[in-house]
């Protein structure tokens, strides 16, 4: 049953090996012996990915309701009802997960002493299952899905740039002033060089002049700060040097409407006590933390 619900979970036979740490051959060959005890067709597997015929459907829910059980039982008998224990697996978008997510995970290790985290910080969305996440951050608007998300905050994307650069270029008065006047983009999921303004589908799209392109926020700020160009990147990103008075933000009225940040898990019907132990504390410190960047940045 595990084989097979890890399979789909994760839509591969390939996909449920990495995840269980099993050989291919012998993932593919327990659901067939599965199959074979049932007497029944569970899966319907192309190149592409798996599919569950309509017996499939009913057969994995009732094996998730069973071994949520065993599950259950298991955390039970070992005390974690009673103590939170064991390994708890995250992962977040790099700038975010440094300067936000690390600080939370030390305070929080600090305080729950049997519990380990492995933190992956990667700017591309890894799959919960197959990558064996237990909680990831997410930066946008999240698709329909199984996942459970818990908003903890939003950010906005913000244009800035260095105040002896706006003395010599002038500060743009509307998002078409943009054009013609040096900017540093970078390949990110919120940047390019079309800039968005404005509320979606009311806004605006403005094509930038790249004169310097990079590949990460940090390095768009950094050159920012030396007077290279202005910049669009996400609040959080630019907060700490907007503060400093390193970076000014501009076009402050055209900004585009805030993007959620959320906690996502895996839908389950009862987690082990040490994800929702991350869950409860990392909530709560999150959303004081985006708040006070929000107070700094948009004020």
């Amino acid at each position: 049953m595990s084989i097979l619900v890890a399979a789909v979970d994760a839509g591969s036979f390939s996909g449920a090996s990495r995840r269980l740490g099993m050989p291919l051959p012998t993932v593919s060959r327990k659901v067939s012996e599965l199959e074979r005890h049932l007497g029944t067709r569970l899966l319907i597997r192309s190149t592409r990915k798996l599919a569950l015929t309509d017996t499939g459907e009913a057969y994995l829910a009732a094996c998730k309701r069973i071994l949520d059980q065993v599950g259950d039982a298991e955390r039970t008998a070992a005390g974690e009802h009673l103590s939170p224990r064991g390994d708890v697996m995250l992962t977040a978008p790099i700038v975010f997960g440094r300067l936000h997510l690390v600080p939370v995970v030390c305070e929080f290790l600090a305080q729950f002493r049997e519990i380990n985290v492995q933190l992956t910080l990667s700017d591309r969305n890894l799959h919960l299952p197959e990558d064996q996440i237990d909680v990831a951050v997410r930066i946008g608007k999240l698709p329909d899905s199984s996942m459970v998300a818990a908003r903890v905050g939003t950010v906005k994307r913000v244009v800035c740039a260095s105040p002896d650069f706006l003395k010599a270029n002038g500060s743009p008065a509307k998002p078409g002033d943009l054009v013609g006047l040096p900017c540093i983009t970078f390949a990110g999921p919120t940047s390019g060089t079309a800039w968005r303004f404005g509320s979606q589908g009311s806004g605006q799209s403005i094509d930038v002049r790249a004169r310097l392109a990079v590949n990460t926020a940090e390095a768009a700020i950094d050159a920012a700060i030396q007077g290279v160009g202005l910049t669009q990147v996400l609040s959080y990103q630019a907060a700490s040097a907007v503060a400093a008075g390193t970076l000014k933000l501009v076009l402050r009225k055209f900004e585009s409407d805030p993007i959620p940040v959320s906690l996502v898990h895996t839908s389950q019907r009862l987690l082990p006590l040490k994800v929702r132990s991350f869950l409860e504390f990392a909530s709560t410190r999150l959303r004081a933390r985006l708040s006070s960047v929000g107070a700094m940045t948009w004020a």
